[in-house]
């Protein structure tokens, strides 16, 4: 089973639900065939702000990051069978931004970050990497 853990920084309006239905079934289709989870939380500027300098040492206000177990130091998990693939953070005042300049709804533009994060867990990257 593919669990999707979502948190929410504050109270925005986006649907935990369907990011976690459309994000398992991502996965599912990209191989993750046994037990897995993964992480994705939504969060504000100043909160991805501070990732992103601590994390990644720049300053520039990121739409998401993804960062796998082993990139986080002092995290441990549980000795079981389950795959850890990490977690996606997303910047929500970034995704509604976004969405509004592509003229889409903001749980569709939350759910391709998402997709987004998970492929760069999954190892896949874009060029400008």
């Amino acid at each position: 089973m593919i669990r999707v853990f979502v948190t929410k920084q504050s109270n925005y309006p986006v649907k935990a639900t369907v990011i976690k239905k459309k994000l398992a079934d991502f996965l599912a289709k990209n191989g993750i065939v046994s037990d897995a989870e993964i992480s994705v939380a939504i969060v504000g500027e100043a909160k991805m702000s501070e990732i992103g300098k601590k994390y990644l040492k720049d300053r520039k206000l990121h739409n998401v990051l993804s960062f796998t177990p082993t990139e986080v130091k002092g995290f441990v998990y549980p000795p079981d069978a389950t795959i850890h693939l990490g977690e996606v953070i997303i910047c929500y005042p970034e995704a509604l931004k976004e969405a509004k300049e592509e003229n889409i709804l903001i749980d569709e533009r939350v759910y391709e970050l998402a997709e987004h994060g998970a492929n760069h867990l999954l190892g896949i990257h874009h060029e400008d990497d």
